[in-house]
């Protein structure tokens, strides 16, 4: 549960709202998601940049995606050739479409927290 009190006293979260997504877009930089990776327990390698700067290109050209089931689908197919959800959650462990975008400072698509889609938030 959020204790508002700490996110209020804590100056380094002023830039993230209470579920650790950042404020603004142009905050972002590889050293902020590597801050923010490492605040999750993440160190990140190849494979995590590969999902990440995919998910930004992907928001830079056509916005939000329409939903995350879709999202999630483009990424096993675009960036490992075949269906390989079970490496994607190694990778992003919290789910990969809700960590990795938090990582990546984008918004999370429609449906991303979604109980029956397997977040594990």
């Amino acid at each position: 549960m959020l204790d508002i009190n700490k996110y209020v006293d804590n100056q380094r979260l002023a830039e993230v709202d209470p579920d650790g997504n950042l404020f603004e877009l142009e905050h972002w930089s590889p050293l902020v998601a590597a801050r923010l990776a490492k605040a999750e327990g993440l160190v990140l390698e190849d494979e995590h940049w590969l999902v990440i700067f995919h998910l930004r290109h992907h928001f830079r050209d056509v916005g939000n995606a329409a939903n995350a089931r879709e999202l999630l689908r483009e990424l096993e197919h675009k960036l490992f050739g075949h269906v390989d959800r079970r490496r994607l959650y190694e990778l992003f462990p919290h789910g990969p479409i809700a960590q990795a975008s938090r990582i990546a400072g984008l918004p999370l698509p429609p449906g991303t927290l979604d109980p029956s889609f397997g977040s594990s938030h």
